[in-house]
């Protein structure tokens, strides 16, 4: 009953031999051969098959069935997976090839770009000038070989961009001081516009805005004409700075302007030379939140944090009584008053205690004189009563 199964089952591929022993012939399929080896351990006999793949082998293989059964799946499964990799590999590999081909040609023609970029500007900025009548202006490089005169000349010219790049835009950049019968403030006041007199914002329905800092009018006129000369030198550029300034000072407190062509650039940050100024050295305060900016004279500094915004900002008030006392002090030179401030971390907070403790110690003073005054009067009463009124 058991064969007659296993011969329904295999439809012509199965042959049993012997009760120890059984042949299995696999021509197409091995499930069949599964089926039959299920059967088999059902009635506990361990059989060996031998495997004769008619289109596949030419020999016939004797492995226990288990074992058989397991590996010929394995070496088919893999057989397909080597044979889908070999076929996806020579794919990826006639893919690669035109991809390494534009690679190539976007390199070269990358580079071609740059070589005739170069050559252009190097004719455009090594050419020597012409006069009105075209012809050719003699230069200290007129002698040289022509490749190399276009060279030179191109390199100087490039020398020329850093140079109005990194160094200020002149020598001097305020005029010389003042004349009779004009007056000249005996101080020179230098601020900087963003982070200490506005503050930019952004959003999507205005753009961009600059918010005035609470104070700042109040700060002009305390600080302005006759105690000092204000002058804003400031790393914005002209064309943004300029209406802007004009906005800020409707009433003229601002003597002078400055911006980012003034200033020297260096190690990326645009510095603000104060000897450049054409002023004393020793009657120039510079308001700054950039370190960076005041580094070539920090002893003319009072570095301030940067605004964020805030409209409860004191800071402008509690500055213009700071410069206010020293210009009314009279100091011929200002830069040990800053020293000493610029040791705190807020100057400001710094000022306002020592000018309490001044005040404090100025009451005391006061109220001795009035009590020294008292403990005399008597005494000169007795003394006019003793010897007599004078007439």
């Amino acid at each position: 009953m058991a064969a007659l199964m296993a011969r329904r089952a295999a439809r012509g591929f199965i042959l049993f031999s012997s009760a120890s022993r059984r042949e299995i012939v696999t021509t197409q399929s091995t499930g069949a051969a599964i089926l039959c080896h299920r059967l088999c351990a059902s009635r506990r006999v361990a059989p060996v098959y031998r495997f004769a793949c008619a289109s596949r082998f030419s020999t016939t293989i004797s492995v226990p069935a288990e074992e058989s059964i397991t590996q010929s799946i394995l070496k088919e499964k893999s057989t397909a997976e080597q044979g889908s990799d070999g076929k996806e590999g020579r794919e990826d590999k006639k893919d690669e090839k035109p991809k390494r081909d534009w690679t190539k040609i976007s390199i070269y023609a990358t580079f071609a770009m740059f070589g005739i970029a170069g050559f252009v500007s190097l004719v455009e900025m090594g050419r020597p000038l012409r006069d009105e009548n075209g012809q050719v202006v003699k230069d200290e490089f007129s002698n040289d070989v022509v490749f190399v005169a276009y060279f030179r000349r191109a390199w100087k010219e490039m020398m020329g961009y850093k140079t109005m790049i990194e160094e200020p835009s002149r020598e001097k950049l305020l005029p010389d001081p003042l004349q009779e019968p004009y007056y000249q403030p005996p101080y020179t006041l230098v601020l900087e516009m963003t982070g200490v007199l506005v503050h930019p914002e952004w959003t999507y329905a205005s753009g961009w805005r600059f918010k005035k800092r609470p104070g700042l009018d109040y700060f002009l006129s305390q600080v302005g004409p006759p105690l000092f000369e204000v002058v804003i030198y400031t790393r914005e550029q002209g064309f943004t700075a300029y209406p802007l300034i004009d906005s800020l000072d409707p009433n003229g407190y601002i003597m002078y302007r400055l911006f980012r062509d003034a200033t020297k650039y260096m190690n990326g940050h645009h510095v603000k030379d104060l000897s450049s100024l054409n002023r004393d050295m020793g009657k120039v305060v510079i308001v700054d939140c950039d370190p960076h900016a005041y580094q070539l004279q920090p002893s003319n500094a009072v570095g301030l944090p940067k605004w964020d915004g805030n409209s409860d900002d004191r800071t402008l008030f509690d500055l213009a009584f700071f410069l206010r006392t020293i210009a009314t002090s009279g100091v011929e030179d200002i830069r040990p008053v800053l020293d000493y401030y610029r040791s705190e971390d807020d100057p400001l907070e710094a000022f306002k205690r020592n000018q309490a403790r001044l005040q404090e110690e100025q009451a005391r003073k006061i109220e001795e004189e009035a009590e020294s005054k008292k403990s005399v009067a008597p005494l000169g009463s007795w003394s006019r009563g003793f010897f007599g009124a004078r007439r």
